[in-house]
């Protein structure tokens, strides 16, 4: 159902992102065209009912600097190699935004961390303001396949690259899937989706091609910490201030 938004909405679609670097189309290129040589966890979906080869992958890195020596990243093998698509997430903090989060009928009150960013000044990430990544799958539920990955050393709150509608976009590993469903993978904040795709996004209307290139990196050194500004009041002023960490940690790969 198409609606017609505020002013306030239409302008959320200038946001910051960046033109995806060389060496990260490269990338991009190189893994989805590639095999999945070190899968750490398969047997998930991209959307419900499809093919359920979708995994978490590892690869290791020729990097010139120990900070980074490998990434995570979300692969499936169909059709020649793929990745997967970006479900929209509005849990967390519900004050603010524009109304788009109102359309989803799975919003929960609270994001996996918010113990963790209550340590930073606020109650709990915001989906209108902060590009979370859902990565991880938790739960109990008989058949649900999990994965930790704190297993592998990605910590919580730690930074994530997402390459998204031809842009690169900065964001946060703050919220898993859990196991009210099937073991699905590839979703983000309505804030990050935003930044990717503008406004046409909503909270049961994401990106459904299999094009999106979700990055983890292992290690202290990833991990957002006070330095950003965890209370920002709109995505771009948060986005700026991991900006520096970001470009560090794609620098080498």
């Amino acid at each position: 159902m198409k609606t017609t938004l505020p002013l306030l909405a239409l302008a959320a679609s200038t946001v910051v992102a960046r033109d995806v670097p060389t060496n990260i189309k490269a990338l991009y290129n190189r893994l989805k065209s590639g095999e999945c040589s070190d899968k750490l966890q398969g047997g998930l979906y991209s959307e419900e009912d499809d093919s359920k080869d979708f995994a978490y992958c590892r690869q290791k890195l020729n990097s010139t600097t120990d900070a980074v020596d490998s990434i995570v990243y979300l692969h499936g093998k169909s059709n020649g190699g793929e990745f997967v698509n970006m479900d929209i997430d509005c849990d967390g903090d519900q004050s603010g935004g524009d109304g788009r989060c109102g359309s989803s009928d799975d919003t929960q009150s609270m994001t996996s961390f918010m113990d963790q960013v209550s340590e930073y000044g606020i109650s709990d990430l915001n989906a209108n303001i902060h590009p979370y990544v859902v990565f991880g799958n938790v739960g109990s539920a008989d058949g649900y396949v999990t994965f930790d990955p704190e297993s592998v050393g990605i910590k919580p709150l730690s930074l994530m690259a997402v390459v998204c509608g031809d842009k690169l976009i900065y964001g946060v590993y703050g919220d898993q899937n859990g196991d009210d469903g099937p073991p699905l993978v590839g979703e983000a904040s309505l804030a990050l989706a935003t930044a990717c795709y503008g406004t046409v996004v909503n909270g049961n209307s994401g990106h459904d091609e299999n094009d999106v290139l979700y990055l983890a990196f292992p290690g202290d050194a990833a991990v957002i910490g006070k330095e950003a500004n965890w209370s920002a009041g709109n995505y771009d002023d948060f986005e700026a201030s991991i900006e520096d960490l970001g470009d560090s940690l794609i620098r080498n790969l």
